[in-house]
């Protein structure tokens, strides 16, 4: 058995369309959405989002229109949105589907259950959100979806702080 660098169903760089090129070289947040419908949990690990300060604060992101997570926000209207730290890299593979989690990948952390849906029980910085558009447009091979940031819980603040998890040329990093 070979252990490879990169993932092994990931296209050649030069195969890779200019826009997904260029898109790899920002540092992209790795945060995990997660929503809950009639007792049914999902959740997606989400770089493709921009926070809108206003009154409401939003949030914008791009998701995956078959994924369990879109259908489990779109009945339920409601969403927590978790910032991912360095150590929390394995979680994020899990809900993005690239690392294998027995049991799901809910089985992998602690959960408390929330008004806006499942969220991580450990001191993550999360949001409570509310969905607010019937129609979501097409983003790329997404959709774009906008949520109303409802609740907002901070974590620890520095020295104890972990680094946040960000997303770079397909490998995490910490950033500082």
């Amino acid at each position: 058995m070979t252990i490879h660098d990169e993932h092994p169903f990931t296209p050649a760089e030069s195969g890779r369309s200019p826009a997904r090129r260029f898109r790899s070289r920002l540092a992209s947040p790795v945060t995990l959405w997660t929503a809950a419908h009639q007792g049914q949990r999902a959740g997606l690990t989400v770089s493709s989002l921009l926070v809108a300060d206003g009154d409401p604060g939003l949030v914008v992101g791009i998701l995956d229109p078959l994924s369990d997570l879109w259908d489990a926000l779109r009945a339920s209207g409601r969403a927590v949105i978790s910032v991912l730290d360095w150590p929390d890299r394995s979680l994020a593979d899990a809900f993005g589907y690239v690392a294998p989690a027995p049991g799901g990948p809910f089985t992998l952390a602690q959960w408390t259950e929330s008004e806006w849906g499942p969220r991580l029980a450990a001191g993550h910085t999360w949001a409570g959100c509310q969905l607010l558009d019937v129609d979501h447009p097409t983003a790329g091979w997404g959709i774009l979806v906008r949520l109303e940031i409802a609740h907002v819980e901070l974590g620890p603040d520095a020295p104890t702080e972990q680094p946040p998890l960000v997303h770079r040329r397909g490998r995490y990093s910490a950033a500082d």
